[in-house]
């Protein structure tokens, strides 16, 4: 198997094959049960797929939760979420159910719509990394599908490594040594008068001081670490400079050239490096009244570096790793 090259891989340990979807990320792997337990060598294949193309797509599988956590275990240690919604399964405190977001509007008093509307009110807010106001956001994801809309429902991942690579040297150099505030609940436009949610965050918070450019621990690349849902202000500039060049590096991370589209399928899995993506969550699908049923199990990470040697520095709400 080819996995250091754009051309598709041919069969790799235990008979997998790798095959590149798009020129900067994103592959589907064939040949391979993730319920059915599969070797070292298939898992040391895996790995080096999700951190060749940062997101690795598995079609027609048959997990259940105790065998996602299983899978989830041979890649890293699961994280156990304090809070989960109702819909995720209480005897499996590893995995969230995903339909525990439809849930979160209503405890504030909004519709699914109004709640989608005040967190993305620009083209550029959805984008995130999973619990990225963290000071140890999540290594990687695994999300599996159950139910799905026959249309619209799909997921969309960005390469933050290509995006760093695809500024001039002299804003790479610019943006290597700065660092940015990430906070829980950033760009949510409240709602006249009292407003839950927001007395809500006030007493939940979660900021971080992260770098503008993270080093990831495993390949050594320089990532782009900036999204739309988290990040707040660049340290050390006005917020008129700072606003200005978040919306450019932004718009960088999201070129559609570093960019693949899934189709999720019942059975679908979807396995991504959470340290070098972001990903947008659809927002096509809320109206359609078809079910939307996804479960994430999600890898314990570290506290990231940047390009300085310096790491992140935690404010409020989290401690690296107790969640």
């Amino acid at each position: 198997m080819t996995t250091d090259t754009g051309t598709a891989g041919g069969r790799g340990a235990g008979g997998i094959e790798v095959r590149p979807v798009a020129g900067y990320i994103g592959a589907e792997i064939t040949g391979v049960d993730l319920a059915g337990g599969f070797d070292d060598a298939v898992a040391a294949e895996i790995r080096a797929a999700v951190l060749r193309w940062k997101v690795v797509f598995f079609r027609g599988q048959r997990l259940d939760h105790a065998s996602h956590v299983a899978l989830a275990r041979r890649f890293g240690e699961p994280v156990v979420l304090r809070r989960r919604g109702g819909a995720s399964p209480p005897d499996v405190p590893e995995v969230e159910t995903t339909a525990d977001r439809l849930e979160l509007g209503g405890r504030f008093g909004m519709d699914h719509e109004e709640w989608l509307r005040r967190r993305r009110h620009t083209l550029l807010r959805g984008w995130h990394c999973d619990h990225g106001a963290r000071a140890d956001p999540p290594a990687a994801t695994i999300l599996r599908a159950e139910s799905v809309p026959p249309y619209g429902g799909d997921t969309t991942w960005s390469n933050l490594a290509a995006a760093y690579a695809g500024l001039s040297e002299p804003v790479r150099a610019f943006v290597d040594g700065l660092r940015a505030e990430h906070r829980l609940g950033v760009g949510y436009q409240p709602r006249p008068g009292a407003d839950a949610y927001v007395r809500h965050l006030m007493g939940h918070q979660i900021v971080t001081v992260h770098p503008l450019v993270r080093v990831h621990p495993e390949t050594g690349e320089r990532l782009l670490f900036v999204n739309g849902y988290y990040v707040e202000q660049i340290e050390g500039l006005s917020r008129a400079e700072s606003a200005a060049i978040l919306e450019m590096l932004l718009e960088q991370a999201v070129r559609p050239e570093y960019t693949v589209r899934f189709r999720w399928e019942p059975g679908s899995v979807a396995f991504w490096d959470n340290r070098a993506t972001i990903h947008l969550a659809p927002g096509d699908s809320a109206h359609l009244g078809f079910p939307r049923i996804m479960h994430r199990v999600m890898l314990a990470g570290d506290v990231p570096v940047g390009a300085d040697g310096k790491p992140s520095e935690p404010v409020t709400g989290s401690e690296p790793g107790r969640w």
